[in-house]
């Protein structure tokens, strides 16, 4: 059986704490590697080489370590059916969407490649007499990074490619249950001519995240997954001196108005609810229908796009989606269904015992779609993260702009109407961070900052776009006064520019 070790001092090497984790092939169900479980001492050698390597990689010039982001991208290019496919074979997410998933990530490198431009500093000439002033953005040291199983590819990436070009080192921690793409990312970013011991991969659980949270070089750290463990990390880092942002959960709205383009509402309720098996930390989850007739129109042309979806193996280029991570996971969210209906929600299409032919002991879900879903209900309260849609129905568009910013996640919602002084007031008064108009997953492009508020959002500054620069550098500022020959004398005051 393929065992999966770290990723050290520019390759990989074995584990050696004797701890180890499945890695599943969702589609049939079948353990497909073993990946070594990280110990303290295996992550503290990944720190030494990363602490060793920085000051270096930090002298490169910006223009020098934006070419290895150059050629980063065109081995990512070269290789990205075979990406894809390793993907896929660890996640279940169809063949198509891990080309998205890498893309994503793709075009966060490719920003990061302007990296010359976006540490400038600022410069005043004359400031004060014979006085100039300037600032200078400087790399933070070794960072580093703890990333999700939903997007084994995309994230990574949206957190070393900032990180390393501002000229850091970086430690990875990805998850345990699909890091084979993190590991090739690496080996890639090595050939592309990253010094060895710049990026390293480390696997495990918990005694990894809490090694990387307490050792004093490592200076910043980046996380995305659940809101509770968002909290541990940011409350543990921040207690030992470290720089912190924070991903957590979500329970994405989309706010369907009366006059909203029905047909196109519903294409992208079932994209966005059920694409990659509902496995996305911007999934919509929740749909708001306004008024008795808007919900109903929704049902008559929602109920019969649920029931027909196709769900097969992710190597099946005409499915919608495919398996779900682990049975672990797909046990859970039918857990979620099960409770949904106890609580009193109406369950109007049940996926819960799709199987698929030939793949039986994968870990498959139909899709299932709740009406009658009320804010006191734990499916509306909690993430799923499965292919579940939840139908609140708000009486007014007052109760639409409500649900939303008084949930306690703040990561994404959506508006789907014709109206625009309605879209353009709900963007100004919803209490979420990332807002889309007749669009249902509003994740911004690499130009621009990703983040969530409220509780999936821990820290002040967001991930990629100018955000990950400021995160990923400290300023410093120079005051420089140059003698011109005459005596100044002695002051005792603070110095001003009067």
């Amino acid at each position: 059986m393929r065992e999966i070790g770290h990723f050290v001092g520019g390759k990989e090497i074995k584990g050696t704490s004797g701890r180890s984790g499945d890695v599943f092939d969702p589609n049939t169900g079948e353990v497909q590697a073993k990946v070594a479980f990280a110990a303290k001492a295996e992550v503290e050698q990944a720190i030494a080489n990363a602490d060793a390597a920085q000051p270096a990689w930090a002298a490169t010039n910006p223009q020098r370590r934006a070419r290895v982001m150059f050629k980063f991208l065109e081995l990512i290019q070269k290789d990205v059916e075979n990406l894809a496919k390793l993907l896929s074979s660890e996640h279940g997410k169809t063949i198509a969407d891990s080309k998205g998933d890498i893309q994503r990530g793709v075009e966060v490198v490719e920003f990061a490649c302007g990296i010359p431009h976006l540490m400038k500093g600022e410069y005043t000439e004359g400031a004060g007499p014979g006085i100039d002033l300037y600032s200078m953005r400087q790399p933070l040291g070794v960072v580093a990074g703890i990333t999700p199983f939903n997007f084994p590819a995309m994230i990574p990436m949206w957190k070393f490619a900032p990180a390393l070009a501002c000229g850091n080192a970086f430690i990875l921690k990805p998850s345990e249950r699909d890091p084979s793409v993190p590991m090739r990312l690496a080996e890639l970013l090595v050939e592309a001519g990253l010094p060895a011991g710049v990026l390293n991969v480390v696997n495990g659980d918990k005694v990894a995240v809490d090694t990387l949270l307490t050792d004093p070089r490592v200076k910043a750290i980046g996380f995305v997954g659940s809101s509770s463990i968002a909290e541990y990390i940011f409350a543990t880092g921040s207690a030992h001196g470290k720089r912190v942002q924070c991903f957590g959960g979500a329970k994405n709205h989309m706010i369907v108005m009366p006059d909203a383009d029905m047909d196109q509402a519903v294409d992208a309720l079932i994209g966005a609810g059920y694409g990659s098996a509902g496995e996305r930390c911007m999934a919509i989850s929740v749909a708001v229908p306004v008024g008795r007739k808007t919900a109903d129109a929704l049902f008559e042309k929602l109920i019969p796009r649920v029931e027909s979806l196709k769900i097969g193996p992710s190597n099946d280029t005409g499915a919608d989606y495919g398996p779900m991570v682990t049975r672990a996971h797909l046990d859970k969210v039918k857990s979620y269904v099960e409770l949904g209906i106890k609580e009193g929600a109406k369950l109007r299409v049940d996926g819960r015992n799709f199987k698929l032919q030939g793949y039986e002991n994968g870990f498959f879900m139909g899709g299932c779609l709740f009406d009658e879903v009320t804010p006191d209900m734990r499916i509306y309260k909690e993430e799923i993260f499965g292919p579940v849609l939840s139908v609140v129905r708000a009486e007014d568009y007052e109760e639409a702009v409500r649900l939303p910013s008084e949930h306690e996640y703040g990561n994404g919602v959506a508006i789907f109407t014709r109206d625009g002084d309605a879209a353009r007031d709900f963007t100004s008064r919803v209490n979420v961070g990332m807002v889309g108009v007749n669009f249902a997953i509003p994740v911004p492009l690499s130009y621009y900052t990703f983040g969530g508020w409220k509780r999936s959002g821990f820290g002040d500054l967001n991930q990629h776009g100018p955000d990950s620069i400021r995160f990923y550098t400290r300023t410093k500022t120079v005051t420089a006064r140059w003698p011109s020959g005459t005596k100044g004398g002695t002051e005792f005051v603070i110095p001003t520019m009067k």
